[in-house]
């Protein structure tokens, strides 16, 4: 895998570069999801990492490899949702700035969350052409380093830790799933199962309504799709091209899933595992609600990769 944008060893030199900087997150286990779906599961608790997600495991990644001179001008990116608190939180970590452009409609929980962490905000328009320019001038004008949310290697790398310590913890799988947006944490699992486990299922999981990652795998190219229109607020990002080039090469299969499925799978998570998780979490046991792949009697590592979750609109209450 030396031609693909990040290898195991770039995983390995994240983990123990990230090493107390991040949690070293639980894997819980049910007897009664086993009976339910008929293997056994073995679910990753990325919703109780640091900042709610896995994202802080990049950004960690990220900040820490950069060389002081380089850390010393601060970092940037763009983004709306957990990359935008997670580079803030290890910007803070390092002692460096980190400048943030956000959309200006961006929910103001997320904007109190990144300001609270340290990070200095930038408001643009809501689109990806304005939030590319508005980073770019913050890169232009102070020298600072721009740290992609989910298509930088190092980023890629650290994201694929989640998957190292799920194999470490749950022991040899038959199978990992995760879900796909922008495609840093599938690809980066695949190359941390492939290398650890190379007989494992890798399974890729996105919503039908947002599934231009799918589309991709399927055409053998990377494609743009429609404005995606899915609950899973996470997974609305377009697919990298370093994810594209590591989900091309890496995935056994890839499911798409039904919003009705995602809501099912999301509330089964609260109401067994008792545990918090969000839409985007939800979708790979979305794909096991909905029969989406042959798992039977197989064992199982699911990703669970977020727990941010507006608790004043939840998806099962009415109104």
């Amino acid at each position: 895998m030396s031609e693909l944008p990040v290898s195991f060893t770039d995983i390995a030199a994240a983990a123990r570069r990230i090493a107390g900087h991040v949690h070293w997150t639980p894997v819980l286990t049910s007897r009664r999801l086993d009976e339910r779906f008929g293997c056994r599961l073995s679910f990753k608790c990325e919703n109780l990492q640091r900042i709610g997600a896995f994202k802080a495991r990049g950004a960690h990644n990220a900040v820490l490899a950069l060389r002081p001179e380089a850390a010393a001008q601060g970092v940037v990116t763009h983004s709306s949702g957990n990359h935008a608190a997670a580079l803030s939180l290890a910007a803070g970590t390092r002692g460096i700035p980190a400048f943030i452009v956000m959309p200006e409609n961006a929910p103001a929980a997320k904007i109190d969350s990144v300001r609270r962490l340290g990070g200095r905000i930038s408001f643009c328009a809501p689109t990806i052409a304005a939030r590319e320019a508005a980073a770019a001038a913050i890169v232009a004008a102070r020298g600072a380093t721009l740290i992609h949310p989910y298509d930088d290697p190092l980023v890629i790398a650290g994201q694929g830790t989640a998957a190292l310590e799920l194999i470490e913890q749950a022991g040899p799988l038959d199978a990992i799933l995760a879900p796909v947006g922008g495609g840093g944490l599938m690809g980066g699992s695949a190359v941390a199962a492939r290398h650890l486990l190379p007989g494992v299922r890798v399974l890729a999981t996105e919503p039908a309504q947002a599934d231009d990652a799918y589309q991709s795998w399927r055409a053998g190219e990377r494609l743009v799709g429609s404005a995606p229109d899915t609950i899973a607020d996470g997974l609305r990002t377009t697919l990298g091209v370093n994810g594209f080039v590591l989900l091309r090469a890496l995935l056994d299969d890839f499911a798409t899933v039904s919003e009705a499925a995602i809501v099912e799978a999301m509330r089964l998570v609260w109401e067994v595992l008792k545990i918090v998780i969000e839409p985007s979490a939800a979708v790979p046991v979305a794909a096991l609600i909905e029969g989406r792949f042959d798992l039977s009697g197989a064992r199982v590592g699911i990703i669970l990769s977020g727990g941010n979750v507006d608790l004043d609109r939840l998806p099962w209450q009415a109104g």
